[in-house]
């Protein structure tokens, strides 16, 4: 069991039983040796085997029977499971990049995902902040969250909020589990099917796959480099829109970021005609100098904030926010409790303990550092494959290119998928479908020369060409 040697000896031997049974050595009813004889047969203590077997009969592996041992349980699934491979023939939708992306095994690269390499994020931090909350009091480790959520994190997002110039007390922020799960909450709370809301067009996909499982009309307003186009945004005012959900800091999928001057006309028009601006700000950690933010400029009274930390501390500890007034905070904590009843009591205390360790802080420095660093490593990569960015993004780790001539961005991600590497396609983003011809790129992940040397051979097929 050398190769196993990383885990601990209690899941080594969980895991050389499962071997043995998925290899039929040992098969359903056959009796397991005493825990005594394991424990000699495989140097280990015995109640290093005792925690093992029952470990393995919690999941349902073996099964326990009174004063006679440990057997192997019927098995209702094949032995072996086959590994789960990208799905070529998916066709590219709103959420093709998500599924390829989250399903993906290690030796497949994904230059189209939204996070950092699991290498970038703040590990030993994290491993430090669950240690700690583990032995912290059983409330935590037991019991449900308050309804609005832990009042030290709430405290410690108000204060975080002031470096962008919003100002919210931390009895204006919600606690949810995920930064999608604030964007469902509010949508389900003001919306009704057949209203209209506006969106970014690119936008990020997740709001359009959102949007629709609500049935509501959406109306694409084009992106600039400024923010949205304001003809297209004040002619489409006409139709009432109840919503207008964006990014202002780090544009998704685009990287650009929200002038002063489109911020107060946008805010102007929100105020005219009752529209609800939610500001999706989970890139903010990433930022060198802050971008306008609607709810710095115009208060809670026309915007909802929203954000978590997948982005910048763990993709795995989930938890969320929403910032607002209390006339949507009170019904927002009553639909969450509706629904959900709490939150994770627990990640929100390891949240806590992360954003206030100093180490995290430093960590948030090299990460910009070694971003703008990665930025100019893709833009010169790219520039040799003719792929030029839309614009040069100011932070992040986002880059929205376009590809030479007659290159269709959806037959180029086929093309490269099957070569083991996951690319975002434009259209995917875009209601318009008009962005045929954008990719966009995660430049900490598209680090690896195969990624361009896929990209190269895919550039010279005729097969990765538009109709």
């Amino acid at each position: 069991m050398d190769h196993l040697s990383q885990k601990t000896k209690i899941e080594q031997i969980m895991t050389w039983v499962q071997q043995q049974i998925e290899q039929r050595v040992w098969v359903s009813g056959s009796k397991l040796p005493s825990v005594r004889a394991m424990a000699q047969q495989q140097h280990v203590s015995v109640s290093t085997i005792v925690e093992a077997y029952a470990r393995l009969a919690a999941q349902d592996v073996l099964e326990a029977r009174q004063g006679a041992g440990y057997f192997v349980k019927s098995q209702s699934k094949p032995y072996l499971l086959v590994s789960q491979r990208p799905q070529l023939d998916r066709e590219v939708d709103p959420l093709w990049i998500s599924r390829q992306s989250l399903d993906a095994q290690d030796d497949i690269l994904k230059p189209g995902c939204g996070w950092l390499p699991t290498t970038w994020m703040p590990e030993e931090v994290v491993r430090k902040a669950i240690r700690t909350v583990a032995r912290s009091e059983s409330n935590t480790l037991m019991n449900y969250a308050t309804s609005l959520g832990l009042p030290e994190l709430r405290q410690v997002i108000s204060r975080r909020l002031e470096a962008t110039g919003v100002l919210a007390n931390p009895d204006q922020v919600l606690l949810v589990e995920s930064g999608t799960h604030a964007i469902d909450l509010i949508c389900r709370l003001g919306l009704k099917p057949g209203d209209t809301v506006l969106i970014d067009d690119p936008c990020y996909f997740n709001f359009q796959a959102l949007l629709n499982v609500h049935r509501v009309k959406t109306i694409a307003i084009p992106f600039t480099s400024t923010g949205p186009d304001l003809e297209a945004f004040e002619q489409a005012l006409w139709h009432q829109p109840k919503f207008y959900i964006t990014n202002s800091g780090v544009h998704n999928p685009t990287g650009a970021s929200l002038s002063m001057h489109t911020a107060y006309q946008i805010l102007k028009w929100a105020e005219q005609h009752r529209l609800l601006i939610i500001e999706d700000d989970i890139w903010s950690d990433l930022e060198l100098y802050p971008a306008p933010r609607y709810a710095a400029l115009g208060g809670f009274s026309q915007v909802l904030q929203i954000g978590s930390f997948s982005k910048t501390v763990s993709a795995s500890i989930r938890c969320g926010y929403i910032v607002a007034n209390q006339d949507w905070i009170s019904p927002l904590i009553d639909l969450k409790i509706a629904t959900t009843l709490s939150h994770d009591h627990f990640n929100t205390a390891v949240i806590t303990h992360v954003l206030n360790d100093g180490q995290y802080r430093k960590h948030l420095d090299w990460l910009r550092k070694n971003l703008a660093q990665a930025m100019t490593y893709n833009l010169q990569q790219l520039s040799a494959l003719k792929i030029e960015p839309w614009i040069l993004p100011k932070a992040g780790m986002l880059l929205w290119c376009k590809l030479p001539e007659g290159i269709d961005a959806a037959r180029l991600s086929q093309y490269c998928l099957a070569q083991g590497i996951i690319l975002a396609p434009g259209n995917a983003f875009s209601q318009s479908q008009q962005a045929n011809q954008f990719l966009r790129f995660n430049v900490a992940q598209a680090l690896h020369a195969k990624v361009y040397t896929v990209l190269a051979e895919g550039l010279k097929t005729n097969t990765c060409r538009g109709r």
